[in-house]
């Protein structure tokens, strides 16, 4: 989006990119090379408090410690670590903003359930759908050093929403963050899954792997 703003010539103020701590390397490496693509600096903004720090530590008006994993019900994490704290950066500008986030055609559902005004969409307005406008930043030479070709969404690499096709390839190609993530599920008050455990899905990823390497496919 940002790209095809520029390219219309199109009035920014600021470039927000918010950090929740929990972003895969690529991730910070994808916005050094925007910035400097762009010749602007991306502003970053970030929690005082980290992911894990409401995850086993804060304490909930309910006395409970720590919010635990979070689910499609309570998506404290994006909450906490990315609305509160744009909002908060929002609230110390003293003029008319007009704020533009990248939601794509294929999800205009998201932004119907948005009622703020001073609130755009660009690529739903240009119809450009999530497939055309990541061609659009291949074309141009940003591919998050392959992060969407193992992940539906880039999003953090802790994430308990993730399919398991995308736990298989953290599991396969970052084994630092997966043995982190089983670290994490031991200490929180709730499961990272309820229908797998690690130990379950470690042996069903090995297999799965194992026949891919050797060629070989599953039936039934």
């Amino acid at each position: 989006m940002l790209l095809m703003m520029i390219e219309k010539n199109m009035k920014i103020d600021e470039i927000i990119f918010c950090d929740t701590g929990m972003e895969f390397p690529d991730m910070y490496e994808h916005i050094r090379k925007v910035e400097k693509y762009i010749g602007r600096i991306i502003t970053k903004l970030k929690s005082n408090d980290s992911f894990e720090y409401y995850m086993f530590i804060h304490e909930k008006k309910s006395g409970q410690i720590g919010y635990g994993w979070p689910d499609f019900r309570n998506r404290w994490c994006t909450q906490m670590l990315k609305k509160s704290v744009i909002s908060k950066h929002l609230r110390s500008i003293e003029d008319e903003i007009i704020e533009y986030h990248g939601i794509a055609l294929d999800e205009a559902h998201r932004a119907k359930k948005n009622k703020e005004k001073a609130i755009r969409y660009p690529l739903i307005e240009w119809g450009i759908t999530e497939t055309e406008a990541l061609q659009y930043c291949y074309e141009k030479g940003f591919n998050w050093n392959g992060l969407y070709e193992k992940f539906d969404r880039v999003s953090c690499w802790c994430c308990p929403l993730k399919g398991l096709q995308e736990l298989r390839n953290l599991y396969r190609y970052y084994p630092k963050y997966w043995k982190r993530l089983k670290r994490m599920d031991e200490l929180a008050h709730n499961r990272f899954r309820l229908d797998y455990s690690f130990e379950e899905m470690e042996k069903r990823f090995s297999k799965e792997i194992y026949l891919e390497e050797n060629q070989l496919t599953i039936w039934g």
